[in-house]
């Protein structure tokens, strides 16, 4: 093989070995372009009653940014923490909290009516909205939040619900921003939310 045959095969393997790199490197880099243009698939259009008995719709929350988690009155531990933890994040936002919504959506429609929907928040920041409907309803909003929730029977009779525990941040328009953190401070969650009013 020629001295010129020899360079031409090294500048022919180097170009093809970084032509693979380039294209390994696309592949794993996040789509960010199109992260930015697309619209979420978690959230949707629903139509469910509030703890009054209203018909309310997404359209209702829409123009202000909330906040959605999935859950039941018959809780024991789960659910009651994390509304707990929503009304500290609310109460630290004082008249901001106006500006901002949480919905606590029901997985348990059999047993969670708007009634008892309200004697249960009535514990919790006034703030916080709950949702039910018929069980077709509710697993279609399971469906758009893309949330597990299934019917547990318990020994002896009765039944619990288990299910996902995501708090999901919505942006004004009802679009998925982010799991919402309540990890970090009531002072600091109430913070991140306050950046988006």
């Amino acid at each position: 093989m020629t001295i010129c045959a020899r360079v031409l095969a090294v500048l022919a393997a180097f170009v093809l070995s970084g032509g693979a790199l380039v294209a390994v490197v696309m592949l794993a880099l996040p789509d960010r372009a199109g992260l930015a243009v697309k619209p979420s698939a978690i959230g949707g259009p629903f139509r469910l009653l509030d703890q009054n008995g209203r018909a309310v719709t997404d359209a209702d929350y829409k123009g202000k940014p909330f906040l959605v988690f999935f859950g039941f009155t018959h809780c024991p531990d789960i659910c009651p923490t994390a509304l707990f933890e929503i009304s500290e994040v609310l109460r630290r936002l004082g008249p901001d909290a106006e500006k901002t919504t949480a919905l606590f959506v029901t997985v348990d429609p059999e047993r969670d009516t708007p009634a008892k929907l309200k004697d249960y928040l009535s514990s919790f920041h006034p703030r916080i909205v709950g949702l039910t409907g018929t069980p077709a309803e509710i697993a279609a909003v399971e469906k758009t939040y893309r949330v597990y929730a299934k019917k547990v029977p318990l020994d002896g009779g009765g039944y619990t619900m288990d299910h996902s525990a995501v708090v999901y941040l919505m942006d004004k328009n009802g679009q998925f921003v982010a799991p919402f953190n309540l990890k970090q401070t009531a002072d600091a969650a109430a913070a991140d939310l306050k950046r988006r009013l």
